[in-house]
């Protein structure tokens, strides 16, 4: 089955006495046990599992063409899930322009018991000369967060499986019906789901797909049922809901985004587009191999520093300024500012996520804004 389908469908696990056709959120926080002290049911306890929670887990499985996912409370969560299964002293490999809120979790939560270098994934040759003899995993984020960086995720997966390592994939930017990791070699894949799988900026939530089911992928299941990290009944059926239009949302959020993406590209008030979909990205033939769409999300940098960014951000009147992304609403921030002092985010940099309003509106509001 094709993504729309398998996205309506495949969420729909239980046959239940009623016969609904979208699953009930089932509030039930534990399960009654049979005679002889089993659960005929599947469920023993909702922290270890639920319902709602194992229809989203399966949909997502299905999208993204692994073997199993844990579902959990945000997309930090699940960055940290895996963080925490690595044996202390073992080396990462991250992206220098790595989502700042996993990578303040390396700085600061697991400044004492993991090692971790933040080098430039697009060359090959350097990560191969960062591998050390305790490096265990390349953490990738492809398309990143947020220059918009492209990895080739095939060649790391070669370069991953020739030294034993772990490769995970955050594809948060990408989504399951732009970019499958699994299928180009990477172990797990990540998401904030709380982004363009919940799609109404309403959800909080993170999931990781597997591409096998072996001892590192227990440890990360045993944090998600033993820690209790894990998403209520009801966020995962607002989830399951919006999975259910994901693929048309992708659609719309890319035909926005690229329309969106010419017009500033030309634009005299700007520096630079960062959008993998423009022939001038240098990760543009890569993603072209790699995603079958090139999502909503792009920056861009301003003439005019920090000061005429700042001026952009709060002059627009349909982008809304406010961190997050993904949602159907277009949305708009000057990233330094909310990365802290800290940021190699340059100080002009606007980060776009493009929703799913009319394109012209949208272009209509940048042009009064870019005056």
């Amino acid at each position: 089955m094709r993504a729309e389908t398998v996205a309506i469908h495949a969420g729909n696990l239980y046959k239940i006495s009623t016969q609904d056709v979208t699953p009930p959120i089932n509030l039930s926080t534990t399960f009654l046990r049979n005679e002889e002290g089993g659960y005929s049911g599947g469920h023993m306890y909702s922290r270890l599992s639920n319902p709602n929670r194992s229809a989203l887990e399966h949909i997502i499985t299905e999208l993204e063409k692994g073997v199993d996912a844990c579902a959990l409370s945000s997309g930090n969560t699940a960055g940290m899930t895996v963080f925490q299964a690595l044996k202390p002293g073992s080396h990462i490999i991250a992206p220098d322009d790595m989502y700042w809120g996993l990578k303040g979790q390396l700085l600061t939560i697991f400044a004492d018991t993991l090692q971790f270098d933040f080098i430039d994934l697009t060359d090959i040759n350097l990560v191969k000369q960062s591998i050390k003899a305790n490096t265990v995993m390349i953490w990738a984020e492809t398309p990143s967060n947020p220059l918009l960086k492209i990895t080739d995720i095939v060649a790391l997966s070669e370069i991953s499986k020739s030294n034993g390592l772990i490769l995970v994939c955050d594809s948060t930017f990408a989504s399951p019906c732009l970019q499958n990791p699994i299928t180009l070699g990477a172990d797990i894949v990540m998401h904030s789901s709380t982004k363009y799988i919940g799609g109404h900026s309403d959800v909080l939530g993170g999931i990781l797909i597997t591409a096998k089911k072996d001892d590192f992928w227990n440890k990360i299941r045993n944090i998600q049922q033993v820690g209790g990290a894990v998403p209520s009944p009801f966020d995962c059926f607002l989830l399951i809901r919006s999975i259910k239009t994901l693929a048309y949302r992708m659609r719309g959020h890319c035909e926005n985004g690229i329309a969106l993406a010419y017009y500033l590209e030309k634009h005299p008030a700007v520096e630079a587009v960062y959008y993998p979909g423009l022939p001038s990205h240098p990760g543009h033939e890569i993603a072209k191999k790699q995603m079958s769409g090139f999502g909503g999300m792009l920056s861009i940098l301003v003439k005019g520093g920090k000061t005429e960014a700042k001026r952009i951000v709060n002059q627009v009147k349909l982008f809304a300024q406010a961190t997050s992304l993904g949602g159907v609403e277009s949305l708009i921030e000057h990233r330094a500012s909310i990365e802290g002092p800290n940021t190699k985010t340059p100080q002009n940099l606007i980060r776009i996520s493009v929703g799913l309003e009319h394109i012209d509106d949208l272009i209509a509001d940048f042009k009064q804004a870019l005056q």
